[in-house]
């Protein structure tokens, strides 16, 4: 029977039955390559006639002894990794450039090297003697960290076998390049034959990988999606540069919780944990101005307060702008939408700009109220009333839907010192012993509740 061979695209990895110059999906010239298919055995001679060896099967009631977690003294880290390192895992880390992901992963090692862990760093951006630099200035430099600035995949696989560290970093993923791939380093083939290769090193040695990685313009990690399903662990280094805080949050974690964060500040002398996040979001709020508002959101299992600040101006020309920094410009528009189609208040007229003070960026839903309680105390010129925090889902009813962990949201609210919330109303039954909730069922209900 004759050989049937398969081609893929790099780019779109689109298959194809034959070679072609110009993938006819993607458009994209010379990223066609062959794949070389695994044997399934003698009978499938199309593929060849190589057999694999059978693998070690096991059952769920097997009493392997759980391995446990290394903690590195970050808070933050810790937090954030779900309690500590897991031995043999690989994380994946991404980040705009220049944020501070080789800072923070220098901090780390430094303080896994005083518990007595091997720890090696290995840079494909940086010389030896630049990271001695910054280890200087971060006062770091009596670690026993080892440090190498390589690219070759083969000499740092090499060196990792020799030396079996119980965790390397990779600095950048992005950098490194495979001598058995004909393609250029930073590639998709590439980064995906050393990430796998690095891994696979993980998993088998006992060594612990945190790979770094660039990001896109849109803030995505570089590189094919199939790396971030290849490891235990993502997480962003979010930030602005504006401001010296910064996020690590965790996209995908096997071994803690996701969209769990920890919050740094960075300084000349590196990044400093912050242990509060929400007295550091709200400390230089202005609660006698119009436009803000103030959010109890959850992220990972932490209740987190932040300001909500909105704009709100008559515009100067025929199409009204919509700025939005921290949170989904999709859901603004579904919010003004909203207000404008039940409540009556048009913003279709008018220019604005919202923004979560601090840098802190806001995926969930119940942060829909403190959105609108913003734009309408900027809208109708109104100042909130002091001590108040807010949350709530609006659905395009106009109507408020109830939100997950509302006694946590507001025991942190009390902890911080508020005395009122409004909030959506819920079949469960919410109280505080010194905060006065005011449970809304609509927005309606809501504007006449925060009007003079």
């Amino acid at each position: 029977m004759a050989k049937h061979d398969l081609f893929h695209c790099e780019k779109c990895h689109s298959t194809f039955s034959k070679w072609s110059g110009k993938c006819d999906s993607c458009s994209a010239w010379n990223s066609i390559t062959e794949i070389t298919p695994l044997s399934l055995g003698p009978k499938s001679s199309s593929i060849g006639s190589k057999r694999g060896d059978n693998i070690k099967l096991s059952d769920l009631s097997s009493t392997n002894i759980t391995t446990k977690r290394i903690l590195s003294g970050v808070g933050e880290l810790d937090r954030v990794l779900g309690g500590g390192l897991v031995p043999a895992s690989a994380i994946l880390v991404g980040g705009d450039p220049g944020i501070g992901k080789s800072t923070l992963l220098l901090q780390a090692t430094a303080r896994f090297s005083r518990l007595g862990l091997n720890v090696l760093y290995i840079s494909g951006e940086e010389s030896e003697d630049q990271i001695r630099m910054r280890a200087r200035r971060l006062n770091l430099q009596d670690n026993p960290v080892k440090l190498a600035a390589e690219t070759n995949l083969r000499n740092i696989l090499t060196t990792l076998d020799n030396l079996r560290p119980d965790l390397a970093i990779i600095d950048s993923i992005q950098t490194m390049w495979s001598d058995n791939v004909d393609s250029s380093p930073g590639s998709v083939t590439q980064v995906r034959t050393a990430s796998h290769e690095l891994i696979s090193f993980a998993k088998t040695r006992g060594t612990s990988i945190i790979l770094v990685g660039h990001v896109t313009k849109e803030g995505q990690l570089a590189g094919p999606r199939v790396i971030e399903h290849m490891v235990d662990t993502v997480l962003y280094f979010e930030g602005e540069r504006s401001h010296n805080f910064r996020i690590l949050r965790a996209v995908k974690n096997r071994f803690g919780a996701t969209d769990e964060i920890g919050v740094f500040e960075m300084t000349e002398k590196g990044l400093i944990e912050v242990t509060n996040p929400s007295a550091m979001f709200i400390e230089d709020r202005d609660d006698r101005t119009p436009g803000s508002s103030v959010f109890a959101g959850v992220e990972g299992t932490r209740t987190v307060l932040s300001e909500i600040q909105a704009l709100v101006t008559p515009s100067s020309s025929g199409q009204a702008r919509r700025t939005v920094v921290g949170l989904d410009s999709g859901r603004l528009a579904t919010i003004l939408a909203v207000l404008e189609a039940h409540c009556k208040v048009q913003f279709s007229n008018h220019d604005v700009y919202l923004n979560v003070a601090g840098g802190l960026k806001i995926t969930e839903p119940a942060a829909d109220l403190a959105i609108a309680a913003a734009l309408l105390s900027s809208r109708q010129n109104i100042v909130l009333p002091s001590e108040t925090v807010i949350f709530g889902e609006i659905s395009l009813s106009g109507s408020l839907r109830s939100v997950n962990q509302a006694s946590g949201r507001l025991r942190e609210a009390e902890k911080m010192g508020f005395k009122k919330a409004i909030i959506s109303k819920s079949k469960k039954k919410i109280e505080s012993k010194n905060i006065k909730v005011n449970a809304l069922g609509d927005l309606n209900a809501f504007i006449r509740n925060i009007t003079p």
